[in-house]
């Protein structure tokens, strides 16, 4: 683990996630201000977001691991990364920065400090396309660690880029952030009622990518030593 201090840490983690947010809510108001086209809207959306990603991975990784997401922290926590000591407080960080993220995205826009969004996602294709999301995203961190840590930044702006297009729900695939969207009425909403629903998906799919990687990048056994000869 990282030799920065929790305080530092904890400001690494808010910092990330609030900019995090304030780039996905908006570059939507940006996007849906400019263009009455969804997909521009939605290409705007998800080009501004992969680009965050990988600077703000590659900034504040060294600091905090660059977390940014309950679900991936969580899962760094089951998996020793993350003394559990700990987890509450990235919890927390990632939780009030992203809330502080929409507040800034707001008042750069001079719309109300936070509204709560009437957006519609909800219903099985939405949950599962969280799952999927979600184990996607947890599977690229643990296997960009185990082989290629320095593309970890790109690996994960790339992942989100894409995933943004190949699942129905535009790939959320972050507890903190989707309750950040919740409170505002923009491109980027989700209703607050189908808040538990992503949550539970989201934390599904990398409870799963946790079970999977850590059997498919488990170190393999040694090719056991030649047996003796059969005797005659």
């Amino acid at each position: 683990m990282t030799s920065f201090d929790l305080p530092r840490r904890f400001a690494a983690e808010a910092l990330g996630t609030g900019l995090l947010v304030a780039t996905v809510v908006g570059s939507g108001i940006m996007a849906e201000t400019l263009t009455h086209d969804t997909a521009l809207a939605l290409l705007a959306n998800t080009l501004a977001t992969g680009a965050m990603l990988v600077v703000l991975i590659t900034i504040l990784g060294p600091v905090s691991g660059a977390h940014f997401n309950p679900a991936v922290s969580l899962v760094f926590c089951l998996n020793r990364s993350l003394p559990a000591r700990d987890l509450p407080a990235y919890l927390a960080a990632q939780f009030l920065g992203g809330i502080a993220g929409t507040i800034a995205a707001h008042l750069m826009f001079a719309l109300p400090v936070l509204e709560l969004a009437t957006k519609l996602r909800a219903g099985p294709a939405q949950w599962f396309s969280e799952t999927v999301a979600t184990f996607g995203l947890v599977a690229v961190i643990l296997a960009g660690l185990r082989f290629e840590r320095r593309a970890v930044p790109w690996l994960v702006g790339l992942y989100i880029t894409a995933a943004y297009w190949f699942t129905a729900s535009t790939s959320f695939a972050n507890p903190a952030v989707a309750l950040a969207r919740s409170l505002t009425d923009t491109f980027s909403g989700i209703r607050p009622i189908d808040l538990p629903g992503f949550i539970i998906a989201e934390l599904l799919g990398a409870l799963i990518a946790l079970a999977l990687m850590g059997w498919l990048l488990r170190p393999g056994i040694t090719q056991q030593s030649q047996s003796v000869k059969a005797e005659p």
